[in-house]
């Protein structure tokens, strides 16, 4: 067999894995920093507090290796009093590229709240559209001259093609001043892309977004006589083929600077440092994978800045931490 037979199969092969990752487990990004945008996973979690909070961040996934996974992601959220009862709204966007593949998000959320417990029941929905784009026409490269493959077949497109669904999700989180448990299903109607070139109807390609399903709970554990606190918290996400699990263990100083670890099931080992100061927080951590990819890349890099604005309204806020987020 030709090298330049072993080198195609190889590409083949590759795109095969990059594609089927693509569209069975990081059609939702995966931050490290979970903790820190819950809302990205749940739209329960909006709203909890008196404040607005604003999040931007980034995620470089294996960094060194060639068209891997870049995220960017954004978020914004506020409680508001209707009819004596209160509510939160919030909106999601984010943007991802991964091998030829690009997929953009943007949903409104919106939830309900109950006070019980000495804590927060909240139950959110949310609702947006979700583009998807495979860049075939740009940036695929083929190889001619050789029986396994030639640059005419049909199967693969000519051009960029793309398009655009409706997405939904669902989620409920309980909030107490110690703890916060939710869980929440994002893709709830399991959509499927159509993708085309234009009005081009004679060549149209799919891609399947299943439903994902995540369980996330943290706590918040002064330890006595000193400044500092324990922030456990875990989540888990499955879609009943995948699955995923990781645990987190941070401790903060005089709610001003945080640093932990963390270990994510079958992929990657974490640190990470975090800084509050007066309405910002400035969030860092580092994955080193655990699996043969460590052989390939130097590793994942994350980055989150969180600025917060006290809100007035008009009663005593239950909840005295400063923001579920950056427990």
């Amino acid at each position: 067999m030709s090298i330049r037979n072993i080198t195609y199969r190889l590409f083949v092969l590759l795109l095969g894995c990059l594609a089927t990752m693509a569209a069975q487990a990081q059609t939702d990004a995966q931050f490290t920093q979970y903790w820190a945008v819950p809302a990205y996973y749940n739209a329960g979690a909006i709203g909890n507090t008196d404040f607005i909070h604003i999040t931007a961040g980034s995620r470089l996934q294996w960094v060194g290796i060639r068209h891997a996974p870049m995220t960017f992601g954004a978020m914004a959220d506020m409680p508001f009093k209707f009819l004596g009862r209160r509510w939160g709204v919030g909106v999601v966007l984010q943007a991802e590229t991964m091998g030829l593949y690009r997929n953009t998000t943007a949903e409104a959320q919106f939830a309900w709240k109950k006070n019980m417990l000495h804590g927060t029941l909240s139950v959110g929905i949310q609702a947006g559209i979700l583009n998807e784009v495979f860049k075939t026409g740009s940036d695929l490269r083929t190889i001619d001259g050789d029986d396994a493959h030639t640059s005419a077949d049909d199967a693969i497109p000519k051009n960029d093609v793309s398009g655009t669904t409706f997405d939904a999700g669902v989620g409920v989180m309980f909030t107490h001043k110690r703890f916060w448990v939710g869980a929440s299903v994002t893709h709830l109607t399991a959509p499927t892309i159509t993708m085309k070139m234009g009005d081009d109807e004679e060549h149209v390609y799919e891609f399947d977004t299943g439903r994902n399903y995540y369980f996330m709970a943290g706590g918040n554990i002064p330890v006595r006589n000193t400044l500092f606190e324990l922030l456990p918290s875990v989540m888990v996400k499955t879609d009943f083929n995948a699955f995923t699990a990781e645990a987190t263990a941070r401790f903060r100083y005089n709610r001003f600077i945080s640093a932990g670890v963390a270990y994510r099931y079958n992929d990657a080992v974490s640190a990470m440092i975090g800084v509050d100061y007066k309405n910002f927080f400035f969030g860092y951590s580092y994955d080193y994978a655990t699996s043969a990819i460590s052989r390939a890349s130097y590793g994942s890099h994350e980055l989150f800045l969180q600025y917060n604005v006290k809100l007035n309204m008009g009663e005593r806020n239950r909840n005295k931490h400063k923001a579920i987020r950056i427990l």
